[in-house]
């Protein structure tokens, strides 16, 4: 089977790394590298992260101290010390994936993922549907099922270098970024029904609290140039989220902050006219029978 390679940046996840990587370990296929970026955490995770790379010599440990603490943009530098080891020490590989070190999957999750890949030359982008954890319960994130979230994003090599890799932004979206730029230049996205992601914890709670987090999802929307009207739908249809009511608001309240406070777009025209493009076609298919 083809090699595939893992990239993961953590900071202060002593609570759910050693999860993670028990599940990584635990793959039918394993990766040929998996290289783990500390982001200057200040709790256990260096600790849990060695004492597992002692025993598995496919997982780098890497500790960055120059950090930011105040956004998303860190975890972009921090991937990226990943890429550059990989690229110096010129590893070869078919495949390479994101995975956050707050998730876990089945055993065959990463043998099953290549499959589709080899199935399907066009395929860039893949991976499983995702469950979160809202007060010990397991909720589904409804997802599109050209779209897959950024915690377990899974490329094949030539469409993850055609696309440049990830984007640093202040209030992240390097996720979102990827695979609409993937579509763009004409590759397949692809979740799949079948294969199970578990986050440990609500997606974007790591850095801050519900409130700011869909605050600044809101913002994010705006900086890559969501289309107004899409948002607002969007925000509405958010209002069932947990935690409810809220989540839309919020979700809402950052869009107009952003919008209304002349706070710059992030992304190319052309990446914004073929986002907008896609969200309205969504629209469409959604509203017009």
């Amino acid at each position: 089977m083809k090699k595939y390679i893992l990239i993961t940046a953590a900071k202060n996840e002593q609570d759910y790394i050693g999860e993670t990587i028990k599940s990584v370990i635990s793959q039918t296929v394993k990766p040929s590298l998996w290289c783990i970026v500390s982001d200057g955490s200040t709790d256990k995770t260096d600790e849990i992260i060695k004492k597992f790379a002692e025993t598995n010599n496919f997982i780098k440990y890497i500790r960055n101290d120059n950090t930011d603490d105040r956004n998303f943009a860190s975890k972009v530098y921090a991937i990226n010390i990943a890429l550059n080891f990989i690229k110096e020490n010129k590893f070869e590989y078919h495949f390479i994936g994101n995975l956050d070190a707050d998730t876990v999957f089945e055993p065959n999750y990463y043998e099953q993922i290549i499959k589709e890949f080899e199935k399907d030359e066009n395929l860039g982008l893949a991976g499983g549907i995702f469950f979160e954890n809202y007060k010990g319960k397991k909720i589904k994130v409804v997802l599109a099922s050209n779209s897959v979230r950024g915690a377990v994003q899974f490329f094949r090599n030539d469409c993850f270098e055609e696309i440049g890799g990830f984007v640093a932004l202040k209030n992240g979206g390097e996720d979102i970024i990827t695979e609409v730029t993937a579509r763009m230049k004409g590759w397949k996205v692809r979740s799949f029904d079948y294969l199970h992601v578990q986050n440990l914890r609500l997606s974007g709670t790591g850095r801050w609290g519900i409130a700011e987090t869909k605050f600044r999802e809101g913002m994010l929307a705006h900086s890559i140039g969501y289309h107004p009207l899409f948002q607002i739908l969007k925000s509405f249809y958010r209002l069932k989220e947990r935690p409810f009511i809220v989540s839309g608001v919020l979700h809402l309240l950052g869009y107009l902050w952003a919008l209304f406070g002349n706070n710059k777009v992030k992304v190319s025209d052309e990446f914004k006219t073929y986002l907008r493009k896609e969200q309205i076609q969504r629209l469409k298919e959604t509203f017009i029978p």
